[in-house]
C-alpha cells in the first residue's frame, strides 16, 4: 500500500499500491476521492462536532480547586475561645432552646377548677432569662470539667471529669 500526503488538518489517506499512480493523474479533490475509493477520513461536518463535543467536556470537568489552608491542632479552637469570649449572645440557638423548656414543662401541667388541663404560656423575656441562666451553668460547668482534666494531666476532657464536678459541686445527677 502506498501513502500519500496529508492535507493540512485532514488524516491521512491509506491507498492501494495501483491506485497511487491512478490517483496522481486525477484532480485532488474531497469529492472524487470519496467517491473513487473508500477511504478513512472523518467528514468535516463530523469534526467539528467532535471538536465541539471534547470542548463541551472539558469545560463540563470542575477546575482544580487549590488546597484551603490548614491550621495547627488548637489554632482554630483559641480563636473560636477568643470570639465567643467577646460576644454577649447567646450560644444556644433560641427557637430549639424554647422548644426543649415547653416540652419540659408540659410534665407539669395542672387542673383547672373545672377539671381541664392547663399547661404554661412562655413570655420570650422569661425563656432568654431562663436561656442565660442555664448557658452560665454550662459554662461554668465545662470550665470545672477543663480543670480537672488538666489536674489529669490531659488536654481532653470525659464524662468522669464532669461527673466529678458535679459531685465536688455538691450536685448528685440520677442517670449514672
Amino acid at each position: 500500500m502506498a501513502r500519500t500526503t496529508k492535507p493540512k488538518g485532514m488524516a491521512p489517506r491509506i491507498r492501494p499500491a495501483g491506485a497511487a499512480a491512478a490517483a496522481a493523474s486525477q484532480p485532488s479533490t474531497q469529492a472524487s476521492t470519496a467517491a473513487s475509493t473508500p477511504s478513512k477520513t472523518v467528514p468535516a461536518a463530523k469534526r467539528s462536532l467532535d471538536v465541539a463535543a471534547k470542548k463541551k467536556k472539558a469545560s463540563d470537568e470542575a477546575p482544580p480547586t487549590p488546597k484551603r489552608k490548614r491550621y495547627r491542632p488548637g489554632t482554630v479552637a483559641l480563636r473560636e475561645i477568643r470570639r465567643y469570649q467577646k460576644t454577649y449572645d447567646v450560644l444556644l440557638r433560641k427557637a430549639p432552646f424554647a422548644r426543649v423548656v415547653r416540652d419540659i414543662a408540659q410534665n407539669y401541667t395542672f387542673l383547672d377548677e373545672d377539671g381541664s388541663e392547663v399547661s404554661f404560656r412562655w413570655q420570650s423575656s422569661a425563656l432568654m432569662a431562663l436561656q442565660e441562666a442555664s448557658e452560665a451553668y454550662l459554662v461554668g460547668l465545662f470550665e470545672d470539667t477543663n480543670l480537672l482534666a488538666i489536674h489529669a494531666k490531659r488536654v481532653t476532657i470525659m464524662a468522669k471529669d464532669m461527673q466529678l464536678a458535679r459531685r465536688i459541686r455538691g450536685l448528685r445527677d440520677n442517670f449514672n
